[in-house]
């Protein structure tokens, strides 16, 4: 049964910048599975202000991003901020973009439900397409949290248990 309510799961980050791309490997992984009907999956990569049209469509959105904020490298966070400055800071080439498009967003929206999760990596980064072998474990484990979330959500709107009785 579909509710008519759209989840728009972005991952963001530049994959050229090796764990900087963190995100991208998230939503990436994640549209290998199958979702639950509603569940949109986005590669955000370093789009800026051209997502805008992709956040206004969605009822609640999964935000998934590298963030240089302190934490042990492969520190998995997950937070409701409510706008931008209520973001982890990052030092990442799309930081600014990123906080701008969520400005822009909820000016033109208002409030929407989103969600983020920011994986701690080491901000200087070698030129790589792969991610180190911390980041890639704290990707898997994002991913799974992601997953999760997303199953248990959309089994408890249509009121059914998110794990099936055999």
């Amino acid at each position: 049964m579909n509710t008519g309510k759209k989840t728009l799961v972005m991952g963001l980050g530049n994959l050229l910048m090796g764990d900087e791309g963190v995100g991208v490997h998230v939503v990436r992984a994640l549209e290998a599975r199958t979702l639950p009907e509603g569940i949109e999956c986005l590669d955000g990569g370093t789009g800026g202000f051209t997502l805008l049209g992709a956040l206004e469509s969605a009822d609640r959105i999964v935000l998934i991003d590298a963030a240089a904020d302190g934490n042990p490298p492969g520190t998995v966070t997950r937070t409701t901020p409510r706008f931008s400055r209520d973001y982890p800071p990052t030092l990442t080439a799309h930081d600014i973009g990123v906080k701008d498009l969520l400005d822009a967003f909820y000016i033109r929206v208002g409030e929407r439900e989103i969600v983020l999760y920011a994986i701690t990596i080491d901000p200087q980064q070698p030129i790589s397409t792969q991610l180190s072998a911390p980041i890639a474990r704290a990707a898997a484990v994002a991913e799974g949290r992601i997953f999760e979330e997303l199953q248990s959500r959309t089994a408890s709107a249509r009121n059914e248990s998110p794990v099936a009785t055999v």
